[in-house]
């Protein structure tokens, strides 16, 4: 009797932990395949699942999250080409989304789209992954991305919180230099996966991650319970996004800073007075003069 109720306090216990402690990642994952022909469409399926558990089980880092802690984010791979039986072409979109203190809004973080994805893959083969090598192209690239999305929301929450996971992303970056598909490389774009961690690694892009957190921890964090303060750290924070802008102009990080916060931020000035309306467009139009006549319509409003 005793060894029974021992046995059952055990798998209690057990069952309580792991609703307590949970990876880094919550990562809604997804293969489609309408641009490839042929019936055999098991394979996608299989690799849609395999890739789920391996990057919401594995752990990413030392720290502890609880279930309600892990970080909101989207993998959505789209193959494009069967190039043979295990060898694919794909894209793939990474969305990352950061819960507002005090609310029910997720702010985005991250929205890119990844068009230098070729991979191979045989169904039910484990899926391999380290830090110090490139066992498998797919794993490569999805492990970056896991290290770009956690350090982001690392650094939204505290100044320079995420530099550990760069790191790491960069590391793959450098291994990727051997490796035969493209993405990992400076030569092969301006926009892809070697610039992104470079900009988030070079102390000349600073000030872009100083405005993750002045936006989003001093800014948005604050709006639920004072509005007027937190739109005002938002506008300290727009004057970062000017001065990295005009230090260093078309960088690849502040473009995909400004296509995740583009709308948020003229939600966020549309109920505001309008001396601080005129300030933030006048930013906003010499940080983004494609998008002009989209912050104008804040003063319409």
């Amino acid at each position: 009797m005793l060894r029974r109720l021992t046995l059952i306090v055990v798998i209690v216990v057990m069952a309580i932990f792991q609703n307590v402690i949970a990876q880094e990642l919550n990562c809604q994952m997804s293969v489609t395949t309408r641009q490839v022909e042929g019936t055999d469409k098991q394979i996608y399926n299989t690799l849609q699942t395999a890739l789920y558990d391996f990057v919401n089980n594995r752990r990413w880092s030392s720290y502890t999250f609880t279930i309600e802690e892990r970080i909101e984010c989207t993998m959505m791979i789209n193959v494009t080409e069967r190039v043979s039986t295990d060898e694919f072409k794909a894209t793939l979109n990474v969305v990352l989304r950061r819960p507002v203190y005090k609310s029910s809004y997720n702010s985005v973080l991250l929205n890119l789209v990844d068009r230098d994805i070729q991979f191979k893959y045989v169904e039910l083969q484990p899926l391999d992954f380290q830090d110090n090598a490139i066992v498998s192209e797919l794993t490569a690239i999805i492990g970056y991305y896991a290290y770009i999305m956690i350090g982001l929301d690392f650094d939204s929450f505290s100044p320079n919180g995420g530099t550990p996971f760069f790191e790491k992303a960069q590391n793959l970056v450098n291994l990727g230099q051997g490796s035969s598909y493209a993405g990992w490389k400076a030569y092969e774009g301006t926009k892809n996966r070697y610039w992104l961690a470079e900009n988030l690694t070079n102390s000349s892009y600073g000030k872009l991650r100083e405005f993750l957190y002045q936006y989003h921890r001093m800014g948005l964090d604050l709006m639920s319970e004072n509005v007027e303060g937190g739109r005002a750290a938002i506008t300290e924070s727009l004057k970062l996004l000017q001065q990295a802008y005009r230090d260093k102009p078309g960088s690849y990080l502040f473009q995909l800073i400004m296509d995740a916060k583009r709308d948020e931020i003229i939600n966020v000035y549309s109920g505001a007075p309008d001396n601080e309306k005129v300030i933030a467009v006048n930013m906003l139009k010499e940080l983004d003069p494609s998008n002009s006549a989209k912050y104008q319509k804040i003063l319409e409003k």
